[in-house]
């Protein structure tokens, strides 16, 4: 009776760092996965909700011309129990020219209540990719959280920064359009 009431009270114990594991992994393949299939609404879910609206907007403008093939979680570096570092490799095109690109990006999510929320994504290596911001424009992120391949900076701490390297309307280029130059 003992093991039994010490095995449920380890168990018990250890649920919600599991859960919180999940909850992450769950929330980085939605968000990827509604990228990639071009369901942005089910991606905007993992946006904080001030700029669903936006997200939803701008990626229906790129999706006529930007077109991913396919991505892969590389690595997951948790940074304590509320913030998160993944490195995801991209394949995508343009429909304009047809040649299939690699990138490398760096996503930040932070944990918000029980919900996890991606709130910057900068471009690591690779090709320039529409809609991905450049860390040499700044907008890239705290720490080194890969080694010293990562980019360096600073990243809103109440996740207000756009993903996938848009501005809101009145900051940087025209409303909608990439912060990159093709």
């Amino acid at each position: 009776m003992r093991t039994v009431l010490i095995s449920v009270c380890f168990l018990a114990c250890g649920a919600p760092q599991v859960r919180s594991e999940n909850d992450l992994a769950e929330s980085i393949q939605q968000f990827n996965e509604g990228v990639r299939w071009e369901r942005f609404a089910a991606a905007a879910t993992s946006i904080p909700p001030s700029l669903r609206s936006q997200f939803i907007d701008e990626m229906d403008q790129r999706a006529g011309d930007l077109k991913i093939t396919d991505y892969e979680v590389v690595n997951v570096a948790r940074r304590g129990e509320r913030e998160a570092r993944v490195q995801i490799k991209l394949s995508w095109y343009r429909a304009s020219e047809g040649t299939v690109h690699e990138t490398h990006a760096i996503q930040t999510w932070e944990r918000h209540g029980k919900v996890w929320w991606i709130v910057d994504e900068t471009r690591l290596r690779g090709a320039e990719m529409p809609g991905l911001s450049d860390p040499s424009q700044g907008d890239s992120f705290r720490g080194d959280p890969f080694g010293s391949s990562a980019p360096q900076g600073s990243a809103s701490p109440h996740g207000d920064v756009p993903p996938r390297g848009t501005l809101p309307c009145g900051e940087g280029p025209p409303c909608g359009e990439s912060v990159m130059k093709d």
